[in-house]
């Protein structure tokens, strides 16, 4: 007897939108614009939630169907499809954040992205704030969560103590994220030649992590192990932590990331 495919929840429906403007954040991270009708329908995010953007294939952008586990294209294929983290939405207009990262189809798509080029988006997905009222907050990530801590930090109230850490294989150009009095940012370097997200994880197994921590932490899936099992080593519940991989070193493009902008590329 064949066992039958998992069904899994059929996402938001996608939404063909237009390319309004590519601009450099840093040289490694970039702002795109996207607008049309369609995303004034388009629910507002909770912090560090997706979106799935579907990049145009050869042919121009061709909308899939949901077979019950996947989307797939009229011939069978997988369409190229990056989950990226909603930077901000107002009205018509969404803006995300892109990691740069050359030899995937979203740098590629990047790269030759022009004001009124056709994509789709579908989202948003699910946030993923820490509870207000903590002692003391951490949030930690590699460069492809630096768009979720962003809106992280916005998003947060006063608190008496926010730790952040972000590894960087780009320590001499850090990325903007927003001022508070009550947040201490460091920028850890990734290491020449290190896996990615052992930095990072180095960095939260050295920090203090004091009573009445909430953590967010996110990027890389290995070091997001790394840093779940020294949590709850480190007695911290595991309702204290939200730990998310958003993408998986030496897997391929199209399940992990080619250009991250905060989940997968």
């Amino acid at each position: 007897m064949e066992r039958s495919a998992p069904i899994r929840r059929e996402p938001p429906p996608f939404r063909t939108v237009e390319v309004r403007a590519v601009e450099p954040v840093t040289g490694w991270l970039a702002s795109v614009t996207l607008g049309g009708p369609g995303l004034r329908e388009m629910a507002p995010a909770d912090p560090a939630a997706s979106v799935r953007l579907l990049l145009p294939g050869r042919d121009g952008l061709t909308m899939p169907s949901w077979n019950g586990n996947e989307f797939l294209l009229p011939d069978g294929t997988r369409p190229a499809i990056r989950t990226l983290t909603p930077r901000r939405k107002e009205g018509g207009t969404l803006t995300v954040e892109v990691v740069l990262h050359p030899g995937g189809a979203l740098a590629a798509w990047l790269a030759a992205a022009v004001p009124g080029g056709a994509v789709a988006v579908s989202g948003p997905g699910r946030g993923s704030a820490p509870a207000a009222g903590a002692d003391a907050y951490l949030l930690a990530g590699d460069e492809a969560a630096v768009p979720a801590i962003a809106q992280l930090l916005e998003a947060m109230g006063p608190a008496p103590r926010i730790d952040v850490l972000i590894e960087t294989a780009h320590p001499g150009d850090p990325a903007p994220l927003p001022a508070r009095p009550d947040a201490e940012v460091t920028w850890v370097p990734a290491g020449a030649g290190a896996t990615p997200g052992t930095a990072l994880a180095d960095a939260v197994e050295a920090a203090s992590l004091p009573d009445g921590l909430r953590v967010w932490a996110a990027g890389e899936a290995a070091a997001m192990q790394r840093i779940r099992r020294h949590l709850r080593a480190r007695g911290i519940p595991r309702g204290h932590a939200t730990v998310r991989g958003y993408w998986k070193h030496g897997k391929a493009a199209g399940a992990a990331g080619d250009a991250v902008g905060s989940k997968t590329a």
